[in-house]
Formats: structure tokens, sequence, C-alpha cells
């Protein structure tokens, strides 16, 4: 992001949503005083330069979790069966509307945080392209392991932090003026759930930020915890460090449109110096510039059918040498591949991988002592882009005396299908 653009943030208030403008020293401050409309698509007066859109708790599901590895190229992939276990399912045809975001790291596990964002409804996206997306509860600097409490559009949501980084938020339907039983409950609930998935939170702090700042209420949050609540103005929200990928289809749609747009007039813009041209030529000698044009139509003539013959030759001969010079029918590179894709410090390991590079078929036979290994193993041939142009068929793996034994097969999709 450019220190020089100028950023506008949607973010949604208390009672309404709300235009922060970034300041000169990179802070953002609210631009007018009065509470918008809760509908983000009935916001109107929105400023200049580039715009960004925080998306409220209420938008999307947060579902946290422990994955049993370390290699940021599987966490999309384990998140996403997370969710579908869970019955969270991101629309495909909607957009990017799931992240995934690392909380903490540990030595042989990870715990991430999954977010799937609902489809967006008429009028839940503004009337502007934002150019950047991310989550509200990512925007406000919260330190340490702390429980944060506030209302956003009229109803109370919390978000849980560990280290400062946001592991699980919700959104209630409680409206009231301070929290309430039902917010009480909702919270003990979430944590509750959090401790059964080995998610234990313990708040070192509670911060309640009420629309009426230090003159709000704790509420029945007074005396629920050890930890006594801190009751303050919610923080100036600012745009996290790394943003998220999410991108509803609508917004897609838009920079599609508007890239065929200016394409369009760079293309009027061509054709109409290219007009202007043709004419300075024809008031200058059209005879001379014809004769020439003529000889010059000649010499490109000749050029490209020399030109034709060379190229030809050329891929003759590189056709003679393809067995040769194909980069993915290589076995040291095929191998390699291979070997990358065993996931590490589980125990498995290959027997044999027999390899026909005539056919380009692969046979892969090896052990784990559980099942788990087998499955990663087996997702990460798949998306290795250097064995993109195999098709994988894995046989259930099979338990024994030594484990789980397994057989893998690739081939190209013709071989497979025979």
């Amino acid at each position: 992001m450019s220190k020089q653009a100028e950023w506008s943030m949607l973010v949604p208030g208390p009672l309404g949503w709300e235009i922060w403008k970034r300041q000169a020293d990179g802070a953002f401050e609210r631009a007018g005083s009065e509470d918008g409309p809760q509908v983000l698509g009935e916001l109107t007066g929105l400023p200049g330069g580039d715009l960004a859109m925080l998306f409220p708790v209420r938008a999307f599901h947060a579902l946290p979790f422990k994955a049993a590895s370390t290699d940021d190229e599987l966490f999309e992939d384990l998140a996403t069966m997370h969710a579908e276990r869970l019955g969270v399912r991101a629309d495909p045809m909607a957009g990017q509307l799931s992240d995934t975001f690392e909380v903490w790291k540990e030595e042989e596990s990870t715990v991430l945080l999954h977010a799937v964002l609902r489809k967006p409804a008429e009028g839940e996206l503004p009337l502007r392209t934002p150019k950047e997306f991310d989550l509200s509860p990512r925007a406000y600097d919260v330190q340490g392991n702390a429980l944060c409490v506030w209302k956003e559009l009229g109803r109370w949501v919390f978000a849980c932090y560990s280290s400062g980084k946001l592991l699980y938020c919700q959104g209630t339907s409680s409206t009231a003026s301070a929290p309430d039983r039902d917010v009480l409950q909702e919270i003990r609930l979430a944590v509750g759930q959090l401790g059964m998935q080995g998610l234990k939170f313990e708040p070192s702090a509670i911060h309640i930020w009420p629309p009426e700042g230090e003159l709000g209420e704790a509420g029945e949050l007074a005396q629920a915890f050890r930890v006594t609540p801190q009751v303050s103005r919610r923080p100036d929200p600012r745009l996290p460090e790394h943003l998220s990928s999410l991108l509803p289809a609508d917004v897609r749609a838009a920079r599609a449109q508007r890239k065929q747009r200016n394409q369009r007039v760079a293309l009027a813009a061509m054709a109409a110096l290219a007009y202007l041209g043709v004419v300075g030529w024809l008031g200058y000698g059209h005879w001379q510039e014809t004769r020439k044009l003529k000889k010059l139509s000649k010499e490109v003539a000749e050029a490209e059918s020399g030109g034709a013959a060379v190229v030809g030759e050329h891929n003759a001969r590189w056709e003679e040498l393809g067995a040769v010079v194909d980069a993915k029918l290589n076995p040291l590179q095929i191998m390699t591949s291979v070997h990358v894709a065993i996931p590490k410090n589980t125990g498995l390991r290959l027997k044999t991988a027999d390899l026909n590079v005539a056919a380009g078929e692969i046979q892969i036979i090896g052990n784990a002592p559980a099942s788990a290994p087998v499955t990663t193993f087996y997702a990460a041939l798949k998306r290795n882009p250097n064995l993109s142009w195999l098709e994988w068929d894995e046989e259930p793996p099979a338990s024994g005396k030594q484990g789980w034994d397994f057989r893998i097969k690739g081939a190209p999709p013709k071989a497979i299908e025979e």
C-alpha cells in the first residue's frame, strides 16, 4: 500500500457505518460525527482515493482450530476441510469469501483462524467498489490475551485475542444499553468451546467499548470474571499490516468491467492517433509515400517468408528433442517433487517408486504409522505444480502390523481413464 495514496476506510460503528480517512501521519480519523445508516449501500458522500471496507462480525463465521502441521502451504486446505466438517462452506460462485490467519505456532502444530464470509446481500456493499477488504476485529490494536466487547451496528459483539492476534469473534442478538446476561452467556459458551478444541483462552484483560466511551457501563460483565473489565472508548481503527485476500464476486466483476472499459478507452485513443497520422501522411507527398510503402511491403513479405522457413526448421528440430528437453518427464525432477510432498516428522516413508518415463506414469508404495500422513501426502502430490500434469489415483490405506500401507498411482488423464 502506497504511503502517498489517499485512503479511506468504511467501519461498522456502534449504530451505523462510519467513514475514516487516513491522515498525513498514517493514523485514521473519523470524517464527520453523525452516525451513518446500518445498511452500507445507503451510505453516501464516499470520499475519493482508495477505499477499504471492514466486514462486521455478523457478516462471517470465525472458525478457529489447531492444525497438525506447520507447513504454510497446507493451511488453506486443512482450514477448508475443517469448515466443511462443521457444515460451513463458502459459495464458490460468489468470489473469494474465505481466508485463513495464523494465530500461533507450536512445535508440530499451528493454531489458525479460518474466516468464511456469508455471501453479501443486496445493499451490503458500498456504492463505490473498495480496493481492499478485511475483518473489523482485526482493525483494532489489542495487546496480549484480551477479551474485547463492543457494539457494532446496534448489537453487542465480542472477540478473543491471543498475544494481540484475533483468535475468535462472535456477534450477539443483544441490543441492550450495556452488556446483559445474554452477552455474558454467549461469551462463556464460546470460551468453553475453545477449551474443548484444545484452545484454552484465559484473558489477562477485558475491554468494554460502549458507544458512550468511558461513561458507559460494564453491565453483567462487571463481576463475571476474575479480571476487572476496563470501560473505555473504542480504539481508532487501522488497516492490518497484512490485509486479507477476501474479494466478493460483485467487486471482482466490477473490477473486470473497469479493466475492460479502460482497455476500450486506450484502443479508442490509439485509433484516434492512427487516424491523425494517416491524415498527416496523406497531406505530405501521397504518391512518394505510396511508392515507399509498396517497397517496404515487399521487403516485409520477403522477410516473413524467410522467417517462416527458419521457424519451421527450428520447430522440427525441437520436436525431435522433445523427449529430452521436456522438464516434466525428467526423473530427477519428478522424484524431487515427490520427496518434497512427504509430510515432515510423521514417520511416512516410501518403499518403492516405479517411474515409467515413456508412459509418464509413476506408482508409489509406502508405509505410515497412521492414515492421516497418507492423506496429507496425497493432498500435497495433487497440489504440487510440478506434478499438475498427472492425475492421482489413491487406493485406501490398508492397516497392517507395521502401520498403514498405501499405494498411489499418478498418470496422465488418458492413462487413468483406460
